[in-house]
């Protein structure tokens, strides 16, 4: 993760990334999945129903948060689902869900877990930096952090940000992030310097 505190640079670089991806979404090439710990995995909707992907790694347990129901999930052993009726709009209700996926992704001892939504860029990695604050007790800095050096396209919207901030402060009593408006959208800022404590400057995400 780089820190910058020139927020015009952010907004280079999220833009350069938006373009990257919208040419690359096509090709078979682009994070289709993405592993996020051992035993978590993060991806598109068409990953998740292809039986090759869950086989070779596992997978147990499928969290859908595409708002798509009716799908058809391979007939594999032991495969449990769990559907998430929650649209990719920044005032869906997802914080609602925080608790019971982060459970459940806990609980699930039989095998890995993948969580899905359709591209795998704002519902399923919001889903899972609230689980890794609630269970792994990382900051939402530091969950960001980690899900964005496995998967570089990530973005949940604006109203899942500040619903994982809200989440942050009542799991933890404080804040890591905040929100800045940039002309490339609502994108997320440290506090401060991590490596000063004592620091008071707000430095942008940069990934």
């Amino acid at each position: 993760m780089v820190l910058y505190s020139n927020t015009r640079k952010t907004e280079v670089f999220y833009c350069n990334l938006h373009c990257w991806f919208t040419t690359q979404s096509g090709s078979a090439g682009v994070m289709r999945v993405s592993r996020i710990s051992a035993r978590l995995f993060l991806s598109d909707l068409d990953s998740a129903l292809d039986p090759s992907v869950l086989a070779r790694r596992g997978v147990t347990l499928v969290i859908n948060a595409s708002g798509l129901q009716n799908l058809s999930y391979p007939a594999l052993e032991g495969l449990q689902l769990l559907h998430v009726p929650v649209q990719d709009r920044p005032h869906a209700p997802l914080k609602d869900h925080f608790d019971q996926v982060a459970e459940r992704i806990q609980q699930n001892r039989t095998g890995s877990t993948l969580v899905h939504c359709t591209a795998g860029r704002s519902r399923s990695p919001t889903l899972v930096m609230a689980y890794l604050m609630r269970c792994e007790g990382l900051s939402l800095c530091q969950a960001h952090e980690q899900v964005l050096e496995q998967r570089p396209f990530i973005r949940p919207n604006c109203g899942f940000w500040r619903q994982l901030m809200e989440y942050e402060l009542v799991l933890f009593g404080r804040s890591s992030l905040r929100m800045a408006d940039t002309a490339c959208g609502v994108l997320p800022e440290v506090l401060q310097d991590p490596g000063d404590p004592g620091s008071s400057a707000a430095y942008s995400i940069v990934m």
